[in-house]
């Protein structure tokens, strides 16, 4: 019986193995390859893993288009509006004359500028007195004298003096030399931190953590040279020469008041 089941077996093989493929299956294969060709799609990839890997992480090298191809596809681009934004700014040819435009804030000629530092935890007088140790001097002394000041608001002013001064040149176009704090005032902060303070005997207080803001305005002034020179006319104007006082004048010796 066994050898009966077994020559089965092998006949069922031999015959499966000789059976040609249904005549309705190849032919509707053949219209799918026909409708993909007609579409122009591509036909799925029955090659192995490893060539697939292959041609997928292999390096190619990437075919360099000509200027012509680039100019042809710039101008297809344009036509259709598809242009980038580096690509839409409009060309001049080598003979025309272009005008430099300047924004509107360097054609304005400023005479001052403002600055101001933010909100920092300090009280209002304290810092009034550092606004008024730099107020009427030219920048570059007011900004040495925040380097040598023992406060401990003054590295905070020293930085901002630095940026305003940077500023009122670079942005503002004010001579460097000429530049003096005209002003400076104090500003309590927007906000005052209110918080308990706990006492003896079941009472309580307020404990105010007060904010406070420097603003400064720099000018243009006398230079250094010339404050030199203006003291020094002062100076010798206060001298009085006996000659230009007397000269029309009788000297005389006069005598004691009490002479009697």
């Amino acid at each position: 019986m066994q050898s009966v089941a077994a020559s089965l077996r092998s006949a069922s093989r031999t015959a499966g193995l000789a059976v040609p493929a249904h005549s309705v299956a190849s032919s509707s294969r053949t219209f799918q390859v026909q409708g993909i060709q007609r579409r122009g799609l591509r036909m799925p990839n029955f090659k192995g893993p490893v060539a697939w890997l292959r041609e997928t992480l292999a390096p190619n090298v990437r075919e360099q288009n000509t200027k012509e191809e680039i100019e042809a596809a710039r101008k297809q681009a344009a036509e259709k509006g598809q242009l980038s934004v580096f690509e839409s700014l409009p060309t001049v040819s080598e003979g025309e004359d272009v005008e430099e435009k300047v924004p509107a804030w360097k054609k304005k000629t400023y005479t001052e500028h403002k600055y101001s530092t933010g909100n920092f935890k300090i009280s209002h007088r304290k810092l009034n007195l550092l606004g008024r140790q730099i107020a009427g001097k030219p920048i570059d002394s007011a900004i040495l004298q925040m380097m040598f000041s023992e406060k401990r608001a003054s590295k905070r002013i020293k930085s901002m003096l630095v940026v305003a001064k940077s500023h009122a040149i670079k942005l503002k176009d004010l001579d460097e030399q000429k530049l003096v704090v005209a002003e400076s005032w104090v500003t309590k902060g927007p906000h005052q931190f209110k918080r308990y303070d706990i006492k003896g005997r079941g009472r309580a207080g307020i404990k105010r953590h007060p904010h406070s803001r420097l603003h400064v305005v720099l000018k243009e002034g006398k230079t250094r040279a010339e404050l030199r020179e203006e003291e020094r006319a002062r100076k010798l104007k206060r001298i009085v020469s006996a000659g230009l006082v007397r000269e029309d004048m009788p000297i005389r010796n006069p005598g004691p008041a009490w002479a009697w």
